[in-house]
């Protein structure tokens, strides 16, 4: 039986997992939409059968006439600029309606791990040699951060899967007085393991920790409710299932939380001029510093911006970007997230059914609601990269595992498709 252990092995960095404890309630169903699922109008037409949507989703035909519409803007089409600009500030309260938060805990980051890093940085570490939990189902591009830290003199706990899955009773071994931060992935990108995020926010603060989660698998695909689940922080790109691109994202810092710790972010948007009103409107700080500037007893007189904007709130950010995600956003909460769910798991049933007949060992246990099937495969991305392309399919294959993560504009022919091309394991 596999215990929690301060280090890694071989084996186990290759042995993921996959919880059966769903994410809490999402936040009240919007209007749905008329349409139903599979909807392939919404996404350009493509020769291929597209199932890695967890990797890179495809950026929808609507959300690309909002791009359009920045860019045309940009170029000063005097046609587009007398469109209204997107409201960003609605853009922050409509993710934070899907997550269950208040728009004033949520501001723009460049990624995830930019996310995760400035909760990292506000805690103080890695000079802060105190203890982090994480585990081996976090994000594997986290692994090499947590390690440094490590070096560092950080005291990182490593809590191994065991059976596909992140048991509580490891967690709580692990998560010993002192500890000051639980990092882990609500969703793991590895087989779409789900933590009882509730579970451990309730044992990390009987500890005296706080709980960061990365979302960028939960957010979009199955219900989430950060107010209900008591997580501090989290943090996700666009890119993925909020069906938006490169470069852009949120993070969560809960309220009485981000109040507490020390500003380590200084940046643009984090800062307004004395008195403007809150939000991300641009009122920028008023120099004394310039000719025609009024006298001040400092180069600047300014405010910090309220809430989680002005805690974490750095540069410019990806704006074409926010037009798209203005556009998703709306797709996505008229579909509501219960029916892309049940959407996806329909594909999924069959899919672990195909594979397992194929000899195919699951690695996603029984129970899991997001989006994500994998598999292991000795030698996957070598056995399966030419048949794959021949037949036109595209998952994510990987060394030793193949992932497939169907979205709301596939249906059975593509999953039919990829069964038929997969050779028997």
């Amino acid at each position: 039986m596999t215990r929690p252990t301060d280090s890694l092995s071989r084996r186990t960095l290759m042995l993921g997992a996959v919880g059966a404890t769903a994410m809490a309630s999402a936040s009240p169903a919007p209007t749905q939409r008329t349409s139903s699922l599979p909807d392939k109008a919404s996404f350009a037409a493509t020769p291929v059968a597209y199932l890695d949507s967890a990797s890179t989703h495809p950026v929808s035909l609507g959300a690309r006439a909002a791009m359009d519409a920045y860019v045309a803007a940009r170029t000063l089409d005097p046609a587009a600029l007398a469109r209204k600009p997107v409201d960003r500030a609605g853009v922050i309260a409509k993710f934070a309606r899907l997550i269950n938060a208040d728009a004033d805990e949520i501001t723009w980051v460049q990624s995830t791990t930019m996310g995760e890093q400035a909760v990292l940085r506000a805690l103080g570490f890695p000079a802060n040699k105190a203890r982090i939990v994480t585990d081996t189902l976090h994000f594997y591009a986290a692994f090499p951060m947590y390690l440094e830290m490590g070096k560092q003199g950080v005291d990182v706990a490593w809590v191994q899967a065991r059976d596909g899955r992140i048991e509580l009773e490891d967690m709580a071994r692990a998560i010993t007085p002192g500890t000051t931060l639980v990092s882990l992935s609500a969703v793991s990108t590895y087989n779409g393991f789900q933590h009882d995020l509730k579970a451990v926010c309730d044992m990390a603060h009987s500890a005296g920790a706080l709980v960061y989660a990365d979302i960028i698998h939960a957010a979009g695909p199955v219900p989430v409710d950060l107010h209900a689940s008591g997580v501090d922080f989290a943090a996700c790109a666009t890119y993925k299932w909020l069906m938006g691109d490169f470069g852009l994202g949120f993070l969560y810092a809960r309220r009485g939380v981000w109040d507490q710790l020390p500003r380590t972010e200084y940046g643009y948007y984090g800062f307004a001029a004395p008195g403007a009103p809150p939000g991300i409107a641009l009122s920028p700080p008023q120099t004394h510093a310039y000719p025609l500037d009024p006298p001040g007893d400092a180069p600047v007189s300014y405010a910090v911006r309220p809430g989680s904007l002005g805690h974490f709130a750095t540069g410019t950010y990806a704006q074409a970007i926010v037009a798209a995600i203005d556009h998703s956003l709306d797709y996505i909460s008229g579909l509501t997230v219960a029916a892309i769910q049940t959407h996806a798991q329909g594909l999924i049933d069959p899919l672990r059914e195909g594979l397992r007949a194929k000899g195919y060992a699951i690695i996603t246990p029984p129970g899991t609601t997001a989006p994500l099937l994998t598999a292991l495969l000795p030698n996957a991305k070598a056995r399966l990269a030419d048949p794959l392309a021949k037949a036109g399919v595209r998952v994510s294959l990987h060394d030793h595992h193949l992932r497939v993560s169907p979205s709301v504009f596939n249906d059975g022919t593509d999953v039919d498709r990829l069964l038929a091309a997969l050779p028997r394991a």
